[in-house]
């Protein structure tokens, strides 16, 4: 192995994606990095729901891994989702496979332990990634503190505003494949209960929806995302609308009136997958999770598929080395393994969302027609 190299591989972002690629490089022999730009414990504002396919993911890695996060303080155990329609009906669902809500703070922090403890993966917190260059035969890496790495492989995990995305395959935000959300934490909200998601529509905001989850110790993440086109073409201040949607939407009027909010109300950026092909690598690199696009459009989740496909990415650096192949055609079949495992599942997704945007009388419908005996398990099967 050459020496001139300072790693083998370096991944850029420590959240979910990232080291779900570290721990599946753990027995690789590798010299591998991993970058963020934050200390952890911090804060990653989103809907804090760990879907039961995140888990299962990391057990593929070890059975312990993912058994050991069932620990963690604050969690709260899902055991279903309730959907509430534009004309206030309910569709109550258990979902099969466990899953927690749990605060990113809490979580992103545990599973960079796994890291530590189960890898020799070489840990640089505090450390941006200024810019990058892919040179021959080798990624020329520089942080803001002017600091220089070299390696052979860049793996992109650094989320929705990825700087290993916009500086090898920039390109213009697109709104209508793109999800703007927000979100501040609750107490003492009427009705909630732990154990139970609550997604509700609105006939207005069809393409997106509000929550709440409970993430332990009685705190409730709540929040309102939405298509980024819907919020452009009409102007929308998410942070006005979602207080106004908590007081008006007639599924929870009076449920906020002796809640108390703990922070402020904060934004996020979703980018969404499906519904158009955008690569995920290139040669000598891979982006994973937010930073390839793979948000689903229906639920809104991404820790799953980031996991998944960090994982994936994985494979593909193995690969690589084997063959010393690190060229943008042999990096492709990263690509294809996300679209046959990922990808194609977000499309029927990103679909079924456009096609239910503007129906109002059809999500209820579908609401309604949920609760006739036998035809559930195919309205949950197609938003979940």
């Amino acid at each position: 192995m050459p020496t001139s190299f300072d790693y083998d591989i370096a991944i850029i972002g420590a959240g979910p994606a990232g080291t779900a690629c570290a721990l599946a490089l753990r027995h690789s022999g590798l010299r591998v990095a991993l970058l963020d730009k934050a200390r952890f414990p911090r804060d990653k504002v989103c809907g804090d729901a760990i879907p039961g396919h995140a888990l299962k993911a990391l057990r593929q890695l070890d059975p312990a891994f993912a058994e050991g996060l069932w620990q963690l303080q604050p969690l709260d155990a899902v055991r279903q989702s309730r959907l509430v329609a534009p004309n206030g009906g309910s569709l109550w669902m258990r979902w099969k496979l466990p899953s927690f809500n749990s605060p990113r703070e809490t979580f992103d922090a545990a599973l960079l332990n796994l890291v530590r403890q189960h890898s020799a993966t070489e840990i640089l917190e505090n450390t941006a990634l200024k810019n990058l260059q892919i040179e021959a035969g080798q990624v020329r890496l520089t942080t803001t503190a002017g600091t220089e790495i070299a390696c052979q492989l860049v793996i992109g995990c650094d989320g929705a505003n990825s700087v290993v995305r916009r500086q090898l395959l920039p390109a213009p935000l697109d709104r209508a494949h793109h999800c703007a959300g927000v979100r501040a934490y609750f107490e003492n909200i009427k009705g909630a209960e732990d154990g139970l998601t609550e997604y509700f529509f609105t006939k207005d905001y069809l393409q997106g929806y509000l929550w709440i989850f409970p993430v332990g110790q009685g705190r409730y993440n709540v929040g309102l995302g939405m298509l980024s086109e819907t919020v452009a073409k009409h102007k929308v201040d998410l942070k006005q609308v979602m207080p106004k949607l908590l007081a008006r939407h007639p599924a929870l009027a009076g449920r906020f009136d002796n809640a108390r909010q703990l922070g402020t109300i904060q934004g996020f950026g979703l980018p969404l997958g499906g519904g158009r092909t955008v690569p995920m690598s290139g040669a000598r690199f891979l982006l994973c999770g937010d930073a390839a696009s793979l948000i689903d459009p229906i639920q809104g989740h991404g820790i799953d598929t980031a996991m998944q496909s960090g994982i994936l990415a994985a494979a593909q650096a193995l690969a690589a080395f084997e063959k010393q192949d690190f060229s943008a055609g042999f990096m492709l079949q990263y690509d294809a393994q996300v679209a046959h495992k990922i990808s194609r599942k977000l499309a029927k997704s990103y679909r079924l969302m456009r096609f239910l945007s503007n129906k109002p009388w059809l999500v209820n419908a579908g609401v309604r027609l949920a609760r006739v005996p036998g035809l559930k398990p195919w309205v949950q099967k197609a938003i979940g």
